[in-house]
């Protein structure tokens, strides 16, 4: 299936015959201190910048009711983000992952937003579309 929208990935991860987590790292682009004058100029076209983790979230598929009532308890939260990286943790059958390795993963996966390893998690903006970096 063709992940082209949150609605497509939630759907993917219902279909699933093992009980899925969706973990979610809610992330702002920001441009660091030590950033160049081309690095500057870059970010202000709206191109670069460094991904920072604001807050984190795992939900089970069946939790979601759309991409809307996830943003509105989101901004509850918080509204200083601009994309998500979601990843889906698969259970056992019939058992959702258990607490412990919803709370690895998401560790995992801040460590690896912070690293640039961002390849395994599927980016949304804020209207629950896929982001394209390149």
């Amino acid at each position: 299936m063709n992940i082209a929208s949150f609605a497509d990935l939630l759907s993917a991860s219902r279909a699933q015959p093992v009980p899925q987590s969706l973990l979610m790292v809610f992330v702002d682009v920001e441009l660091p201190p030590d950033s160049t004058p081309d690095q500057r100029e870059r970010f202000a076209r709206g191109e670069g910048g460094a991904l920072t983790p604001r807050m984190c979230v795992d939900r089970s598929p069946s939790d979601i009711d759309s991409w809307e009532a996830l943003v509105r308890d989101a901004d509850a939260q918080s509204d200083q983000w601009r994309m998500v990286m979601v990843a889906a943790l698969a259970g056992q059958p019939g058992r959702p992952p258990a607490n412990e390795q919803i709370e690895r993963a998401l560790n995992q996966m801040v460590m690896s937003i912070h690293q640039g390893q961002i390849q395994a998690f599927v980016p949304f903006d804020r209207q629950g579309q896929v982001v394209h970096f390149g």
